[in-house]
């Protein structure tokens, strides 16, 4: 075991989960005392309750006013399927995958619905695919930001304005962290858990004119689930974009997105929750580049996120052993860090390569970023062979 001294100073908060994430700075569950519980999510208070959500998130966002904004089921999961199995058939679909979640919207197309039309572009963990090769007349699914990578598109340049096809971005651990370029974009979806830390199960569907269009004018010809119905008789359904739910929605979880808004607000809105973001993946950046042990799962500094921040072990004495035994030591570190209450959750993720993840979103302080580094290089300390 090696000698190096632990650090003297601890994060004031461990919480670099990449989802569920880090609640906003000075959270406590005083912010929820006017949570309309025991209310029904069809009375006018709440109701009117669910719009604030709806109308904060266009204005700090900047969505443009003929996008509409829905609160729907089952996170970003069923914001994403529920689109998919609304709009894709109409074209030929290309699917994009660099990581986990990529790979689980292809798993969706081609063994669900079963899209025989459908090209998938993907590559390895840390990089991004070739984006050129993308045909704009087809329907186009990929996530902005790769959560179990570290990886996001720099941009949204390679976009055609004058596609055919719609673009439907699952943009769940990018939103409110990174510029959403909304003219590019068809279809966005996220989720409350990632970078204003809200409470998960609820997801956020926001739709340009030409998927409301979509919507309208094409009957996909397999069966749809109540939860994901958005027409009716071939017209959208409005009510369902000014706080009528589909189903019953947590008042709780409501109020708590409401909270994080209105800290969003107090810290200068989107640009401030991105400058958040961005300092962290500069502090961690400033500080790899000074190791010779440690890198970034993707080397390109263009794409790297800086929400889901993806490390690698780069030492020799690591690279040199067999991915079970580098998937050992990974999560040796990060079990480490756990117990010394310094880090948690920050394990890369189950199908990704061995490696940490650390959470740089707009709720989590730099200083933390900081006082979390002198520990992961103790922990490699202690489990580098002597």
């Amino acid at each position: 075991m090696s000698a190096t001294p632990k650090p003297s100073v601890r994060p004031a908060r461990a919480q670099f989960s990449s989802g569920p994430c880090a609640k906003r700075p000075g959270w406590t569950l005083d912010a929820l005392k006017n949570a309309l519980v025991g209310r029904s999510h069809r009375a006018k208070p709440a109701k009117a309750r669910i719009k604030q959500v709806i109308d904060k998130t266009r204005a700090i966002l900047g969505v443009p006013a003929d996008y509409k904004i829905a609160i729907v089921p089952a996170s970003d999961t069923g914001a994403v399927e529920m689109m998919l199995w609304h709009t894709l058939g109409a074209r030929p679909v290309d699917m994009l995958a660099w990581e986990s979640f990529g790979e689980g919207w292809v798993t969706d197309v081609v063994k669900q619905l079963k899209l025989k039309d459908t090209r998938v572009i993907k590559s390895d963990y840390g990089k991004l695919p070739d984006l050129s090769q993308v045909n704009f007349d087809h329907d186009v699914v990929f996530t902005w930001n790769g959560t179990t990578s570290g990886v996001r598109v720099p941009n949204g340049d390679w976009i055609k304005d004058d596609r055919k096809g719609l673009t439907i971005c699952d943009a769940t651990s990018a939103v409110f962290a990174m510029d959403m370029p909304w003219s590019k974009l068809d279809v966005v979806t996220y989720s409350w858990q990632k970078v204003l830390g809200g409470e998960a199960q609820h997801g956020m569907l926001i739709i340009s004119p030409r998927a409301i269009e979509r919507l309208e004018s094409y009957t996909p010809p397999w069966p749809m689930p109540k939860i994901f119905r958005l027409t009716k008789g071939g017209k959208l359904e409005n009510g369902i974009f000014e706080g009528d739910t589909i189903n019953t929605v947590s008042m709780l979880c409501v109020e708590d997105a409401v909270d994080g808004l209105n800290w969003a607000e107090s810290v200068g809105g989107l640009k401030g929750l991105i400058q958040r973001s961005e300092k962290n993946l500069k502090t961690i950046a400033d500080w790899v580049a000074q190791k010779n042990w440690i890198g970034f799962l993707a080397e390109d500094a263009k794409i790297r996120s800086c929400t889901s921040i993806c490390l690698k072990i780069t030492a020799d004495w690591f690279t040199g052993l067999p991915a079970d035994k580098q998937a050992e030591v990974a999560k040796k570190v990060a079990s480490l860090l756990e117990a010394e209450g310094v880090a948690l959750d920050i394990a890369s993720y189950r199908d990704a390569p061995p490696g940490l993840r650390i959470w740089g979103g707009a709720t989590v302080d730099s200083s933390d970023i900081e006082a979390l580094l002198p520990w992961l290089e103790w922990a490699h300390a202690e489990v580098k062979p002597s």
